[in-house]
């Protein structure tokens, strides 16, 4: 059964959705290992929470899981969360580990259409109950980012995103940058949509525009793909291999720079076997910044008369979980080429 602990005078309401990752951990004194938070007792642990300026109710995902060990099943019944409770909430926040959150985000991102609430994602790099940690600012900035509204009333932020280290992200633009630092989450080819100091300061120029139609929730998401990072000296026997896997749907090839592969006849050959195959090879660039520019350089001209579909400056994890959702709608092979190429939900630079 969902907790709920309540204020007086709330002006807004709050779905703290808990999946597990190490936010949700704990270290007992004496002890070595970590145990799970029990949010039943969260005022007592973190009393900042009772100045907050809302109502907020807990939910528990199943048993708490590590963020490796995330699927899409998962994205999706936190998409039905998010639509069996919307009317009840003025904004939703997601308690994941940091290690699968730009996944969980940019899948997110495409699941939950025409979003007008804010949907935060947030974690931590050392659990709640330990010295010196990051959670207790994520978790309590993210709640008032949810609860914040415009002077209108409407909701102060309209999108899945990601909340980490005083920086407000769009979901579906962040990657998971380092394994140590507190400045774990970074969008590479987007600005922040808020910077926390003393006071919350939104960019409202960069956050998107609520959509007036209802929330549509989607709940299909495909599987048949294949990854294949290109490394300098790479046999062509490991492409070739690819070719035995049956159904696969969507090649993501993560090429060099601006998009550059070798161009070997032989190489740009078995990539047209993928594709005479009815297969969609997407082009992805290896570098976490910067854009696919297919035909810029010699190296990516094969490429692009091939017919791979270029990435532009999407992550490699929007343009992997972006493939899985378009996979879930059971599209024509056009149908899906000319989604990907589209701007969904912020996801890509038109």
């Amino acid at each position: 059964m969902p907790i709920k602990y309540s204020q007086e005078m709330s002006r807004s309401k709050v779905l703290l959705i808990y999946t597990g990752g190490t936010i949700g951990m704990q270290k007992k004194y004496g002890e070595s290992n970590l145990s799970p938070f029990d949010f039943d007792g969260v005022l007592e642990r973190m009393p900042e929470m009772r100045e907050l300026n809302c109502d907020v109710e807990f939910e528990i995902t199943g048993e708490p899981i590590d963020s490796s060990d995330m699927h899409p099943g998962k994205w999706v019944e936190i998409a039905s969360i998010v639509r069996d409770r919307y009317s009840e909430f003025d904004g939703f926040v997601v308690l994941h580990g940091s290690d699968t959150m730009a996944y969980s985000a940019s899948a997110l991102s495409f699941l939950l259409e025409n979003l007008s609430k804010p949907v935060v994602l947030t974690g931590s790099q050392l659990p709640i109950g330990v010295t010196r940690t990051d959670a207790r600012e994520n978790l309590l900035t993210s709640i008032e980012i949810a609860a914040h509204k415009n002077p209108d009333g409407t909701a102060s932020v309209s999108e899945v995103c990601i909340y980490f280290e005083y920086h407000l992200l769009r979901g579906n633009r962040t990657h998971k940058f380092h394994s140590e630092h507190f400045e774990a989450i970074r969008s590479p080819n987007y600005p922040p949509l808020m910077e926390a100091g003393v006071h919350l300061n939104f960019y409202h120029p960069y956050i998107a525009v609520p959509n007036a139609d209802a929330l549509i929730t989607h709940s299909n998401m495909g599987s048949d793909i294949q990854v294949l990072k290109l490394f300098p000296g790479m046999p062509l026997t490991n492409i070739e291999a690819l070719l035995t896997v049956s159904n696969m749907k969507v090649l993501l090839l993560e090429t060099y720079g601006s998009g550059n592969a070798p161009t070997d006849q032989k190489f740009l050959d078995l990539l047209k076997r993928f594709i005479d195959n009815g297969t969609h090879v997407l082009n992805i660039s290896q570098c976490p910044a910067g854009s696919v520019d297919q035909g810029k350089y010699k190296a990516s001209k094969g490429l692009e008369e091939l017919g791979l579909l270029s990435g532009g400056d999407m992550t490699f994890e929007s343009a992997l979980t972006k493939s899985m959702f378009l996979l879930g709608q059971n599209p024509t092979h056009e149908e899906f080429e000319i989604a990907f190429l589209k701007n969904l939900s912020g996801e890509r630079s038109a």
